[in-house]
C-alpha cells in the first residue's frame, strides 16, 4: 500500500474540487430570466425547464386564419336576430362584407355596430350586404340591433362553430374572442380579410374603400 501514498498534505477530494465548476442549466436559466423578457408584452420567462416560447414566425402561423383571399369561406345556416334561418347562400350574387366580433353591448363592438349602422347607405350604394356574426343568441342580437336600431343581419354563432371553421383567430392568448371582417364577392370569393381588434371603426373605412375598387 505503501507504493500508492500521495505526498501532499490535501486529501483526494479536495484535489477533484480544485477545478473550476461548470455552472448548472438552472443557474444559466435564472440568468435569463433576469435579463430577457419574451415578445409578448413584457411576459418573463420562468426557470422551468419546460417552458417554451415560440418564435414569432411560430406564433404567427398558429393565429392564420383558414378562409383567406381567394378561397371560398365553408357555408353556414345561422339563425338571425328575429329567429330565422339564414345561409351565406342567400347573399350570392352581390357583394357581402362578414364580420365577426366579440360580444353585444361591449363598448368596441358598440362602436363598429353602430359605425356600419352610420354607413350602412354607402355600403348600399356599392351594393353590398353587411352582416355581424357573434356567439351570442337571437333574443341578445335582437335587443342589440333594436336598442341601436341597426338596419342589417346579426346572426347568432352559439357555441363558435363558424368562428372555428372560418378560423377566425383570438387575441390576448385566446382569452378574447377575434374581431374580423371579410369582404366577399358576389361569387362569395373572399377578396379582403381584416383584423383589428382595437380599432373596431377601421374595419368600415377599410371595407368601404375596398369596395370602392371592385
Amino acid at each position: 500500500m505503501a507504493a500508492i501514498t500521495l505526498h501532499t498534505n490535501r486529501t483526494l477530494p479536495s484535489l477533484l474540487h480544485t477545478q473550476t465548476p461548470k455552472p448548472t442549466f438552472s443557474h444559466n436559466l435564472s440568468l435569463i430570466s433576469k435579463s430577457s423578457h419574451s415578445q409578448f408584452h413584457g411576459l418573463k420567462l420562468s426557470n422551468s425547464s419546460h417552458l417554451s416560447i415560440p418564435s414569432s414566425a411560430s406564433a404567427k402561423s398558429c393565429i392564420l386564419a383558414k378562409v383567406s383571399e381567394g378561397t371560398l369561406p365553408p357555408v353556414f345556416t345561422l339563425r338571425d336576430q328575429n329567429g330565422k334561418t339564414v345561409s351565406l347562400s342567400k347573399f350570392k350574387g352581390k357583394p357581402v362584407v362578414v364580420y365577426f366580433y366579440p360580444a353585444d353591448e361591449t363598448p368596441g363592438c358598440t362602436k363598429q355596430a353602430c359605425a356600419f349602422r352610420d354607413s350602412y347607405e354607402k355600403f348600399k350604394k356599392a351594393g353590398a350586404e353587411v352582416v355581424g356574426i357573434s356567439g351570442d343568441g337571437s333574443e341578445s342580437h335582437k335587443a342589440f340591433a333594436q336598442k341601436y336600431k341597426l338596419p342589417f343581419t346579426l346572426l347568432s354563432d352559439e357555441g363558435n362553430k363558424v368562428r372555428k371553421e372560418w378560423g377566425v383567430p383570438s387575441d390576448l392568448f385566446g382569452a378574447l374572442p377575434g374581431r374580423q371582417t371579410y369582404v366577399l364577392d358576389k361569387n362569395l370569393v373572399c377578396r379582403l380579410v381584416y383584423n383589428n381588434q382595437f380599432q373596431p371603426e377601421k374595419h368600415i373605412d377599410e371595407t368601404l374603400k375596398f369596395l370602392k375598387t371592385v
